[in-house]
């Protein structure tokens, strides 16, 4: 019999949370849990996706013995085995401040890429280092699994602060998420692809794809994209008109450079202008969430409140639940499972510095994890990475030292950006629109 873990979620009130408590019910044989909890600083954004919660789990996932939601940090995180982290600090509207500022001087409006992945890094570090601080005081050995964006920024500022904490994973769904279009393409599961990848997160490259067997599929799938393009078929994003044009891209990127196959991100720094083009100032990713998936899911909670059953709703799993789960699991139970993760480089790319986070398959056991070698990468993709790399250290630097210039070398480096003009310009705005959340620049 499997131990029955005790999880706790800290950003309660996202809307992603529900998608994540239908996966643990998929998934509850692979890691049954005993208590689950939600902490959150938005009482009342929570309380919607806690009490439908409440109700989903007596009916789908009765086995739980204890659900309690929560802003009081010492009840949420205490005597915990594993915390899933998917906070936003500033909200929604903070991303959408985020991407029109980019946009505004002529530059790529993108939640995680460019200048708007730029000052949403800023905003989480600090928050992230208070939290695991603050989960080290109540649960020192539990797995902590962020997947808090943008993750590589996150991922190096921690890194920084906690260079011993062989607990904190850095992951990210995306590879997953394209993999999942790949089996649909060739008729099979997502679970029964192999992947071999190497990158930072949100620029990476799948070299490989194999099958269980052992059989190579990466030239089946590279002729199937460029003869027919890729769809996005996880189920949550299916239906999104952006993602679908995102992975429509694929075919492009590919075509022009067919040596791997791209993450669906690098179209921004690939294709900077042609993705300027095709936004609207007024009607950006943020306010498409806003007006669209958020107002949709806190619709369905409290339908679920005021109906006090789920029964009338279509609820699914989804893959971004289902592979932190089944990551979660890995670890807790030593199933030495293969992911993509976030991991100090340390040697597994032999070419790139080993104090870069790098985004690699490894194998996930209980006493930590264990990334499989690469070797060395090509020049071309090698450049690319040291370049973004480049970015995303002095974006951290800057933010431990409060230094402005070192925020404009880092928008130089950024493929989005480049323009040390338009750097400037943009640093300039963001520190404005964050200065409550940046005060370090403003000593």
């Amino acid at each position: 019999m499997m131990k029955k873990q005790n999880l706790t979620i800290i950003g309660g009130g996202s809307t992603y949370t529900l998608g994540i408590i239908m996966s643990l019910i998929a998934e509850k044989n692979n890691l049954p849990l005993k208590s689950v909890r939600f902490y959150d600083i938005d009482a009342e954004r929570q309380q919607l996706n806690a009490e439908a919660t409440k109700i989903l789990l007596q009916e789908k996932y009765p086995e739980v013995e204890e659900f309690i939601y929560t802003t009081d940090r010492e009840k949420a995180f205490k005597d915990t085995d594993v915390f899933f982290i998917q906070i936003r600090t500033g909200g929604l509207a903070m991303r959408e401040r985020d991407e029109q500022i980019s946009l505004s001087h002529g530059c790529v409006g993108q939640e995680t890429c460019g200048a708007g992945g730029m000052a949403y890094g800023l905003r989480s570090i600090g928050d992230m280092i208070d939290l695991i601080k603050n989960i080290r005081k109540y649960s020192p050995d539990a797995w902590v699994l962020n997947y808090t964006n943008p993750a590589a920024i996150v991922a190096e500022a921690l890194n920084r602060v906690f260079p011993n904490d062989k607990k904190i994973l850095n992951i990210c769904d995306m590879p997953c998420v394209i993999m999942e279009s790949y089996a649909k393409m060739l008729g099979c599961e997502l679970w029964d692809l192999v992947p071999e990848y190497y990158g930072l997160n949100h620029y990476g490259w799948f070299t490989k794809i194999r099958n269980h067997q052992g059989e190579d599929l990466t030239q089946k799938i590279k002729d199937i994209i460029l003869e027919k393009g890729l769809e996005a078929s996880a189920v949550d994003i299916a239906h999104d008109q952006s993602w679908q044009a995102t992975f429509k891209n694929m075919q492009v990127m590919l075509a022009d450079n067919p040596e791997h196959l791209p993450s669906t991100y690098l179209q921004y720094y690939l294709y900077p202008e042609k993705m300027v083009a095709k936004e609207d100032i007024n009607n950006t990713r943020a306010r498409q969430v806003i007006n669209g998936r958020e107002k949709t899911v806190f619709a369905m909670c409290q339908r679920i409140i005021d109906n006090k059953t789920t029964q009338h709703e279509n609820m699914h799993a989804d893959i971004h639940g289902i592979y932190m789960v089944r990551v979660a699991a890995s670890l807790l139970f030593n199933k030495g499972d293969k992911f993509i993760v976030i991991v100090p480089n340390k040697g597994i790319i032999r070419n790139l510095q080993d104090d870069a986070m790098v985004e690699v398959p490894a194998a996930l056991m209980n006493h930590g994890v264990e990334p499989y070698s690469i070797g060395d990468i090509p020049t071309f993709h090698k450049a690319l990475i040291e370049t973004q790399l480049g970015f995303e250290k002095l974006v951290v630097d800057a933010w431990f030292t409060g230094s402005k210039q070192t925020l404009v070398n880092a928008l130089t480096l950024n493929r989005t950006v480049i323009n040390v003009s338009t750097a400037k310009k943009i640093v300039d705005d963001i520190l404005i629109e964050n200065k409550r959340y940046l005060p370090q620049f403003f000593k």
